[in-house]
């Protein structure tokens, strides 16, 4: 009997999972919202991946993720109201100009602070978690495009009073983040340096608009 019951609760579990998942994946999603919805099989969650200029809002622990090179992803998380985001930009700004596209820095923390406050988050209990800036293609140092990201972002949060809690950033890798809205946890795995295909397609799209004269909590794991 003891048996039986274990597979009916397995049963039941894979049917919440797939409502879940087909849920997430009916959703309208907002300009720049993430919408690539999929079952992650080594955390056995349900995620979304977030891309370039996108960012992603929840409270409830689906995995959010995302791949980094010199580009950056903040995690926000309210304390309190257990709410987490994460958002993904390529460069600090648009070379003085104005932008509403979350591929810069500057519109993609803008964006991602307003969702969680739309969501019930408060700005009194958030605390952020940053990754990327990675220097991941050689010959490209002189246009520091992840020193310029992470130090952006360093300066916005300061002015902001958001505190930085824990921060991957930086060096030589290319790096997988790992998110959980609900409870704030998020894990980082730097990947080897060989450059997957797709970090260097971003990279050179961030490098060639780089070119152009611009004016719980705290820890986090590796996986």
């Amino acid at each position: 009997m003891a048996g039986m019951a274990a597979v009916g609760s397995m049963a039941a579990d894979m049917a919440a999972r797939k409502d879940r998942l087909a849920r997430l994946k009916a959703r309208v999603p907002k300009p720049h919202e993430a919408s690539f919805f999929f079952y992650d099989a080594h955390f056995q969650s349900e995620a979304v991946k977030i891309l370039p200029g996108e960012y992603f809002v929840f409270n409830e622990d689906v995995l959010i993720m995302t791949t980094l090179g010199s580009c950056i992803a903040v995690c926000l998380w309210d304390r309190q109201a257990k709410i987490g985001g994460m958002n993904h930009f390529m460069l600090p700004d648009n070379g003085g100009g104005a932008s509403d596209s979350g591929r810069y820095g500057s519109f993609a923390m803008e964006l991602l602070i307003n969702e969680m406050l739309k969501m019930g988050a408060s700005r009194m209990t958030l605390e952020a978690k940053v990754f990327g800036g990675g220097a991941v293609i050689s010959g490209m140092s002189s246009i520091n495009v992840g020193e310029r990201n992470t130090q952006f972002v360093m300066e916005y949060l300061k002015t902001e009073r958001i505190p930085v809690v824990s921060k991957d950033v930086l060096e030589i890798y290319p790096r997988k983040v790992c998110f959980f809205p609900k409870s704030g946890k998020a894990m980082v795995k730097r990947l080897a340096p060989s450059n997957p295909e797709a970090i260097v397609a971003q990279e050179r799209a961030a490098a060639q608009k780089a070119a152009v004269p611009a004016t719980t909590g705290g820890s986090i794991d590796l996986f």
